[in-house]
């Protein structure tokens, strides 16, 4: 497990750096005792206190395979970016493993059995898209190659050396590839590269565009949640229609619904929901939620969007990350991506802040791009910026500066953690 401990609050903090030494302890105790069975002429398991030989546990057994088995199935956690991080609760099939096709969802993307495929994990597994990816995968006879730790001359490597076919990708990797001097990303081969597909958080425009002319079509996107999803966007789906994350999966249906729960024309702006047509979820211990985010089979995880006449889906932002000026409705995703536009912005975030008269005021948190220095001259310098690319209303009013923005090793940006100290004591309207 990786928990990034220097972005979390006092108390997460604490927990994770309890479960790294507990995992280093068990680490280092399980190989000691392992390699001195070994070194005793053991087979690594037998003569060790609290252990049982393998040989004891199948002795006996008979040679066919258990009866009555069935299908299990992981329950992953939500990342809690907006909350509490919550299970995935799906009903089980009730089929024998081996009836079962656990490849069947790369096949959206268009991504075959073998074929030559190798998939390169470059977060960390425990996020139910890579996790689910780089299952997948496995399932279907591709050979994975896994980093330790994300780099982006490290991700140009391994390509270039393993050939690698297909990775999920966030926004933020994309960003901090294009930051690599052009000798640099000139010095590896990625024509091996057939589906770099990314999800997870908004892409600004300038950053796909930029991608596709480096990689080609191999970049695709994706809308879904731990939930479920789900879009796919083709680079040509996307080049034809920009800003768009696709039509709905073969296995989905979409839809764009007010607060009434009805639907709403072809580019009205609304809450979108999600159904699968391969069965549906319950949050753990929590079916209070569960109903809260429904209408009727549909689900929605709080995303704002609309659909245009051909079914493609655009997102403008989260419901609870919209601010409220003067009681004007402002995407922080626009702000955002002008800001990312600044060649001295590594990272930076939009959220509203308490304002006398005007309910809320834009603000800015940016993470400065290695070699620009935070302080009043680069402050001045991004909200000219802005005043360039951005309508009046939508300008930050200031900016403040962050060593590291808080985002979990996926690229998920825990917003709020940068929001709630500014609304300690008052009430927020959104």
């Amino acid at each position: 497990m990786h928990v990034p401990v220097e972005r979390l609050d006092a108390e997460d903090a604490e927990e994770a750096a309890e479960v790294r030494l507990l995992g280093e302890l068990a680490r280092q105790r399980t190989a000691d005792a392992a390699r001195a069975s070994r070194g005793a002429g053991g087979d690594g398991g037998g003569g060790i206190e609290g252990f049982r030989p393998y040989a004891d546990l199948v002795g006996g057994q008979p040679d066919s395979v258990p009866a009555d088995r069935t299908l299990g199935w992981v329950m992953n956690y939500t990342s809690g970016t907006t909350g509490r991080p919550r299970g995935i609760r799906r009903p089980l099939p009730g089929k024998l493993p081996e009836e079962t096709y656990l490849g069947g969802f790369l096949g959206i993307f268009g991504i075959k059995p073998f074929d030559g495929n190798v998939h390169l994990v470059c977060s960390p597994l425990y996020h139910t898209a890579v996790l689910q990816f780089a299952g997948a995968s496995l399932h279907i006879g591709h050979r994975l190659v896994l980093m330790d730790k994300w780099t982006p001359e490290e991700m140009l490597r391994l390509i270039d050396a393993h050939g690698c076919t297909h990775t999920h990708m966030v926004p933020t990797q994309f960003h901090r590839l294009l930051a690599l001097p052009d000798d640099v990303r000139a010095a590896y081969d990625v024509s091996s590269m057939r589906h770099a597909i990314h999800g997870a958080a908004p892409c600004p425009d300038h950053v796909k565009r930029a991608m596709i002319e480096w990689w080609g079509h191999s970049v695709e996107e994706y809308y879904a949640a731990s939930e479920g999803g789900g879009a796919f966007a083709t680079a040509q789906d996307w080049l034809k229609k920009p800003g768009t994350v696709g039509r709905a999966w073969p296995i989905s249906e979409l839809a764009v619904l007010d607060d009434d729960g009805n639907g709403v024309p072809p580019g009205e702006l609304g809450t979108v929901y999600m159904k699968m047509n391969t069965g549906g979820f319950s949050y753990h211990k929590d079916e209070a939620k569960t109903r809260k985010n429904r209408v009727g089979d549909f689900f929605t995880v709080g995303d704002l969007g609309y659909l245009d006449e051909d079914g493609y889906l655009f997102l403008r932002d989260r419901k609870i990350d919209m601010i409220i000026s003067g009681g004007v409705n402002i995407y922080p995703a626009e702000i955002e991506a002008a800001l990312l536009a600044h060649p001295a912005v590594a990272d930076a975030a939009a959220f509203g802040i308490p304002h006398d008269d005007w309910g809320e005021a834009v603000k800015a948190v940016v993470e400065p791009a290695p070699g620009h220095e935070p302080g009043e001259e680069l402050a001045a310098d991004v909200l000219a910026h802005c005043a360039r690319l951005l309508a009046g209303y939508k300008r930050p009013a200031s900016v403040d500066f962050i060593a590291a923005m808080p985002r979990d090793p996926n690229g998920k940006l825990y917003k709020r953690r940068l929001r709630d100290p500014y609304w300690e004591g008052r009430a927020r309207p959104v």
